[in-house]
């Protein structure tokens, strides 16, 4: 029997040898570490799905190919909007479901199917991440066209609902509203996988001119203001002294720090984070920097959030070319870095969709130099792209040039060390099929998420990373640079952090 445990041992030793701390010549580099992700918009149908009321089969096979596009592409995560305006776009208690799925607020898919499940469990297949994006007050978009259903807010919570322009708004200060959009968070968090949870950059509605023929002011249009009387009067009658626009910031507040502190009470490793308007509070700007303040029109203090620490990562939605001076990329990225005094993530949004076919078309290259800016940048390790119908699309070539140029290699997304520093044990690698595959045993404790695949070839290193669900690693040449030479494996859990790395037994 003794004879016996010291062959298995001998044989598992043979099967897995993990690198020593100090690095060797033939050990790999780094891992890359990359956040890229793309937004994948609901409402009014612009990137998913392509239509109101799809057949099902149709909007299936259109999460299919986003998803083996952006695998294509090499990004490794998805932003997809849930919530396009208090509706779902998968089963809710809560809310009702969406029409730009069905075509009717409140009708389920036909044959019935959870889009959410589904989009989750595709994209973590493919090693993408998965954010549920959600808008937090919107509560009707222009473009809605159905009835409201009997579920939606202004049905259940009328007091909380505002008209303001073509639209409908939850009140930020009213407390049924905030306490709809906790709910709603709550319930996806618990109910789904999800890798993250994400807000956009409405908050109080974006400022709507007058009526036409309305008087003007030497500055232009008059802006409707936006209709919250009856909680500001409440607030006043209760003793309130700040002066309304910072109540209404720290209405605005009060659901940021409510909504990071209750997503990691429920689970720890999730990231939460915001992509508000590009231009931060007027004062805090640099020089020549100019243009509209989301401090005081959206009630947006996203120097605060990250002063707090009450996001994971910051996106602001950089939307402006490099050369557009009073807008510029790199200063305004920097200006945010400077505010990022935690260090959290922050990765700008990038206007992919800006390129198109009218004259205000950007050229492809333009985001491939912010790119290259973002990541010339020390605080930045990440970008998002608004939106994935310009990739999917493949306009002007970005696609190819993308694959070509910035995304040559795929790349981790970058670790969130305070949100945990668990990293996996190492895996066991066992060679298979006459040294053809890889077979990866997972190792004890912190579950892996994906694996950092390093293979070596005559001309160097190459790194991949796929997701922990494929366990095998195809060992057959690779007709760019022929036969591996060697392989070194590590485990990545789903908070970026990376265990020991090991090395294969060697190749034939």
């Amino acid at each position: 029997m003794n004879r016996l445990w010291t062959l298995l041992l001998l044989l598992v030793t043979a099967a897995c040898t993990t690198l020593p701390t100090t690095q060797q010549a033939e050990a790999p580099p780094p891992a890359p570490r990359e956040f890229r992700a793309a937004w994948v918009a609901t409402v009014a149908n612009i990137d998913w799905p392509s239509r109101s009321a799809l057949p099902v089969a149709q909007q299936q096979a259109e999460i299919v190919a986003i998803l083996d596009r952006a695998q294509q592409l090499r990004l490794n995560a998805i932003v997809l909007q849930v919530r396009p305006g208090a509706d779902a776009i998968y089963p809710s208690a809560l809310e009702p479901w969406s029409e730009y799925l069905s075509g009717e607020q409140g009708k389920p898919p036909e044959p019935f199917y959870d889009p959410l499940a589904l989009w989750i469990a595709l994209a973590h297949e493919r090693g993408l991440q998965l954010h549920a994006w959600i808008n937090p007050y919107r509560a009707r978009h222009s473009s809605a066209r159905s009835p409201l259903a009997a579920t939606h807010i202004s049905n259940t919570h009328p007091e909380a609902v505002r008209t303001y322009g073509d639209s409908l708004w939850m009140d930020p200060a009213e407390p049924a509203a905030r306490q709809q959009t906790l709910d709603v968070v709550a319930d996806l968090v618990q109910r789904y996988d999800l890798d993250g949870v994400h807000l956009d950059d409405y908050f109080y509605p974006y400022p709507v001119a007058a009526p036409t023929g309305a008087a003007a002011t030497a500055s232009g249009p008059i802006e409707l203001d936006f209709p919250d009387l009856p909680a500001w009067t409440r607030y006043l009658e209760g003793g309130g002294t700040l002066t309304r626009a910072d109540w209404r910031r720290s209405q605005v507040n009060l659901l940021i720090a409510a909504l990071y502190r209750n997503v990691h009470q429920t689970k720890p490793w999730l990231l939460f984070g915001i992509s508000p308007f590009g231009l931060g509070r007027p004062d805090h700007r640099a020089p020549g920097i100019t243009g509209f303040s989301q401090y005081d029109s959206l009630y947006a203090d996203a120097e605060t959030w990250l002063a707090n620490g009450w996001v994971d990562y910051l996106a602001p939605q950089l939307y402006w070319p490099i050369e557009q001076k009073p807008q510029a990329f790199a200063t305004l990225l920097d200006s945010w870095g400077k505010e990022n005094v935690l260090g959290r993530h922050l990765w700008p949004g990038l206007y992919t969709s800006r390129i198109d076919s009218t004259a205000k078309s950007w050229p492809a290259q333009e985001i491939l130099n912010q790119i290259a800016l973002a990541r010339q940048h020390s605080g930045s390790r990440g970008h998002l792209h608004f939106s994935m119908v310009a990739l999917l699309q493949n306009r002007q070539g970005i696609g190819e040039l993308l694959q070509a140029q910035a995304y040559a290699s795929t790349a981790l997304i970058p670790a969130s060390p305070w949100l945990a520093q668990d990293a996996p044990a190492a895996p066991t690698l066992q060679l298979q099929d006459g040294a053809m595959r890889l077979q990866i045993h997972a190792g004890p404790g912190t579950a892996a998420q994906w694996y950092a695949v390093w293979k070596r070839f005559d001309s160097g290193w190459r790194f991949f990373s796929q997701s922990a669900t494929r366990d095998l690693v195809d060992l057959s040449a690779d007709p760019r640079w022929g036969p591996a030479r060697g392989v070194v494996i590590s485990a990545v859990d789903r908070t970026g952090n990376e265990g020991p790395r090991v090395a294969a037994p060697p190749l034939p």
